[in-house]
């Protein structure tokens, strides 16, 4: 049983010997708008269901029954264009895990076995932020490497404590890993960006603060991760 809109009367025309129909199922209802404007068009009620096609439709409520080239999908059946923030948002994590990979790649070279498999623990937690955002989930209670959100920022801004380590600008004599690391953190900033451009809202604020703090203490971890490549803490194996 389905009640048709005007719009949604025009995403289901069929055509049949050369003209334009439109199927009307058993229970199914037209809304006086629908009706008048199937009557203007000359389109002809026949009873039966429709032939099954799918059709996407969009934030503003159009629907839409073949997929655009400069549209793609935000969720389900839902398309948004290509430059929609939200979708930008992914791309940016897609460049984030490019760039991890591409650090772990670095550490395996220079035998940091152990930085290899952290690396691949903060490769995991990034993907479940994708997942949060597409399927609308709150981002699970966690924490990166035994570490907590608040631990992680503890440490990212007072290294010395932990790690006898200040703060330290990188340089070209620094190994091949902390350079890939600090180039990984830069993205991830760009990516916290991004998502604030995604999930911001008129006043402000933002919808999705877990995904923001996943991200900023990701951003946290990179640098502890520098900061532990500058110290000797890891041991090439």
């Amino acid at each position: 049983m389905a009640l048709y809109t005007e719009q949604a009367a025009r995403a289901c025309l069929r055509v049949r010997d050369g003209k334009r129909v439109f199927y009307l199922g058993p229970g199914d209802h037209l809304t006086p708008s629908a009706r008048e404007w199937l009557r203007r068009e000359q389109v002809e009620i026949l009873q039966g269901e429709q032939p099954r096609q799918r059709t996407y439709t969009t934030p503003g409520g159009g629907v839409l029954t073949e997929k655009p080239e400069h549209m793609t999908h935000l969720r389900e059946n839902v398309l948004v264009p290509k430059d929609h923030p939200r979708i930008a948002f992914r791309g940016w994590i897609d460049a984030v895990e490019a760039e991890l990979l591409l650090a772990q790649q670095a550490a395996h070279r220079e035998g940091f076995g152990r930085l290899v498999e952290e690396l691949e623990a903060l490769l995991g937690f990034l993907r479940r932020l994708i997942r949060a955002d597409v399927l609308g989930e709150p981002v699970a209670p966690w924490n990166l490497l035994g570490l907590s959100p608040a631990e992680l920022r503890e440490q990212s801004h007072y290294p010395q404590r932990y790690y006898n380590q200040s703060h330290f600008q990188p340089s070209w004599e620094d190994p091949a890993a902390l350079l890939a690391v600090n180039r990984l953190r830069t993205v991830v900033r760009q990516a916290e960006l991004a998502a604030y451009r995604a999930f911001r809202d008129p006043d402000g604020g933002v919808t999705r603060e877990d995904i923001l703090q996943a991200l900023n203490r990701a951003s946290s971890l990179c640098w502890i991760l520098e900061i532990r490549l500058k110290a000797g803490y890891y041991k090439p194996q």
